[in-house]
């Protein structure tokens, strides 16, 4: 009886606090962006769907379409370069993988946040990497780097990079070497067992890495204030602004809700891939 009555305990509690600070906040937030903005108190109850048809203005279009170039750039930079770090670590010996994941963990441990004002030091034009460059005579004069699409880029990356080879180990640890063992018999080489044998089956790995890259860097602002400009902008930054400066809390709710949204279907696009790939795999 009082096991079930801490178990009962701890689910109220967990369901109030989703409640609470989950359900509520975003109930409001879903709530204002049908409403309309008021000079002197923020918003008016009055309906309207004009903040969503705002999102369609040329300006704002052209934002969001560079968020997604933006993200999807720092999505298959990751991939190019998450997939062989992830690869060598599954292939490692079992006592050194602790290790090495440990090692693309600890990025965690420091704020984002402070880690891309290091990076702004990192690729300024008095920088690390200019001094070394022109140290080793690749370039006589610094190169500018800081406030182009280039320092947003090496920020995504930098920041989200771990996010991808995380799901990629995991999917490529649990790859049977029957299947490499049988390609290897039949005849195929290198390339064509990668093609035709690695890549399908880490595939899971692949879509949820680049998932859980692309989603974030579409609203990570502070990564293009810091590094980009005022020429580089994010949804989140668009997000930031209407809310913080411009103070248009309808619209900025609007561009907040379809961006996740716009997360929801992707995220619904993976478990569908997921449950064909399942059943495919079950009928095989």
């Amino acid at each position: 009886m009082k096991k079930l009555n801490l178990q009962t305990a701890i689910i109220g509690l967990v369901v109030g606090w989703l409640l609470v600070f989950v359900f509520m906040p975003n109930l409001m937030i879903i709530i204002t962006s049908f409403l309309t903005r008021d000079d002197a108190n923020l918003i008016e109850m009055t309906f309207t769907l004009s903040n969503y048809a705002k999102l369609l203005d040329p300006l704002y279009a052209k934002v969001v379409w560079h968020s997604f170039y933006m993200a999807a750039i720092a999505t298959l930079i990751c991939l190019l370069i998450g997939y062989p770090f992830a690869f060598i670590i599954a292939r490692m010996p079992k006592r050194m993988r602790p290790l090495m994941l440990f090692l693309v963990i600890v990025p965690f441990w420091t704020n984002s946040l402070i880690r891309t004002y290091g990076l702004k030091i990192f690729l300024g034009t008095r920088g690390l990497l200019n001094e070394s460059l022109m140290w080793l005579g690749v370039i006589e004069r610094p190169i500018r780097i800081m406030y182009t699409e280039y320092a947003v880029m090496i920020g995504l990356v930098y920041i989200l990079l771990p996010f991808m080879i995380l799901p990629l180990y995991s999917s490529i640890e649990k790859l049977d070497n029957a299947y490499l063992e049988a390609a290897r018999d039949l005849g195929a080489n290198t390339v064509q067992r990668f093609i035709r044998v690695i890549l399908p089956l880490t595939t899971p790995g692949i879509i949820a890495g680049s998932l859980l890259v692309l989603l974030p860097a579409l609203g990570m602002f502070y990564v293009s204030d810091l590094l980009g400009g005022a020429k580089n902008l994010l949804i989140g930054n668009v997000i930031k602004s209407q809310i913080l400066n411009v103070r248009d809390w309808p619209f900025g709710s609007a561009a907040s809700i379809s961006l996740t949204v716009l997360m929801g279907l992707m995220l619904f696009a993976y478990w569908r891939v997921g449950k064909w790939m399942n059943r495919k795999e079950t009928l095989a």
